[in-house]
């Protein structure tokens, strides 16, 4: 039996924000047990030109977000990247799974053809469906996740590979 573009997106979206939403938890009881201001591991890159943490929270999101309402062809809801504070960002990821739980198979089914249209700058880059979700969408999420994860892991908060991949 083939997977479905349902299959293939949502649920890989829902799985791994709830992985990031967890890693989240953990950085954020790291900061207090060691009296770390919060603000630090929110707004720290690993170099100066790549996204802050904070900000690799929010695209992840957004990737999966956007991801899915391409793939529906709907308009996503917009963000509006104010969060500053590990609650603000596990809130974020929150709204974002409840904004993934509201698709159904049948919106999404289907889409392999479905031409999905992303516009940079002045250009826009026209994809497939599936070509999208496997090119574009799972790349950029899985990115922005091990991003942030190891922005953590560089500043000592104990995360392991299982912490990356969640629970079976």
């Amino acid at each position: 039996m083939a997977i479905s573009m349902y299959q293939a997106s949502i649920p890989i979206f829902i799985r791994n924000l709830n992985n990031l939403r967890a890693i989240l938890e953990k950085a954020a009881a790291h900061a207090e047990a060691r009296k770390i201001d919060p603000a630090v591991l929110i707004g720290f890159r690993l170099y100066p030109d790549m996204f802050a943490f904070g900000k690799q929270v929010q695209v992840a999101a957004d990737h999966a977000k956007n991801g899915a309402a391409r793939l529906a062809g709907i308009e996503a809801p917009t963000s509006e990247n104010t969060e500053k504070t590990f609650p603000e960002l596990i809130e974020r990821l929150q709204k974002t799974i409840e904004y993934l739980n509201t698709f159904k198979p049948e919106q999404i089914d289907g889409a392999e053809e479905r031409q999905v249209t992303i516009k940079q700058g002045d250009s826009s880059i026209l994809y497939t469906g599936q070509s999208f979700l496997l090119n574009r969408a799972l790349p950029n999420l899985f990115f922005h996740i091990a991003t942030a994860y190891d922005i953590l892991r560089h500043n000592g908060v104990e995360l392991g590979k299982a912490d990356y991949l969640g629970k079976n």
